[in-house]
This record gives structure tokens, C-alpha cells and sequence, in this order.
């Protein structure tokens, strides 16, 4: 176990649960493009599936509130920015959906 918490760059448990947390939240944030590249196929055109949108703010939020527990400013800024415009984008599709009704 020595050599996993040499490699993540922790000392302690509660380092190691933190780190994978963010891990986790890297790969939903990284899902996003798998899910928007397949869609995108699927349809024979470039598109942009709900979805991304459901994972880019899953992602963000868990890398934001990373980056608060690591207290760093440059990574706070850029998730809380990108939180806010996927929150908007999936605020405008369902505005659209409802319009459609």
C-alpha cells in the first residue's frame, strides 16, 4: 500500500479517499466527450446529447468541490465558471422542452 500512496502523492487515508474522489470526478468529466463522440456517430453529424451536458456538471461539481478541499484558486475558478454554464445549458433545455409542451 506504501507504493499506491507514494504514487497518488499522499500520506494519509483521508489523502487517498480525496484523491480518488477527484480521480472519480476526472473520469466523468472525461466521459462527457465519449458520450458526445458517440452520439455524434450515431447521428452521422456533430451533436451535443443531453447527456454531456448531465455529466459536464456532474464532473465539475466533484472536481470543484476538489479543488476547494485543495484550496486552489486557479482550479476553483475555472470548475465554478464551467459549473455555472453547464447548470445555464441544461437550464435552457429544459426552458426549450417546456416551451415545446
Amino acid at each position: 500500500m506504501t507504493f499506491f500512496y507514494q504514487f497518488l502523492g499522499v500520506e494519509t487515508t483521508a489523502e487517498l479517499l480525496w484523491v480518488l474522489f477527484g480521480l472519480g470526478g476526472q473520469l466523468l468529466f472525461t466521459a462527457r466527450f465519449l458520450v458526445q463522440w458517440i452520439a455524434s456517430e450515431r447521428a452521422g453529424r456533430s451533436t451535443v446529447p443531453i447527456a454531456f451536458w448531465y455529466f459536464s456538471i456532474a464532473g465539475g461539481i466533484v472536481l470543484l468541490s476538489y479543488a476547494i478541499h485543495r484550496a486552489d484558486p486557479v482550479f476553483i475558478l475555472g470548475q465554478s465558471m464551467g459549473v455555472f454554464i453547464y447548470a445555464r445549458n441544461l437550464w435552457l433545455i429544459r426552458r426549450e422542452r417546456l416551451a415545446a409542451e
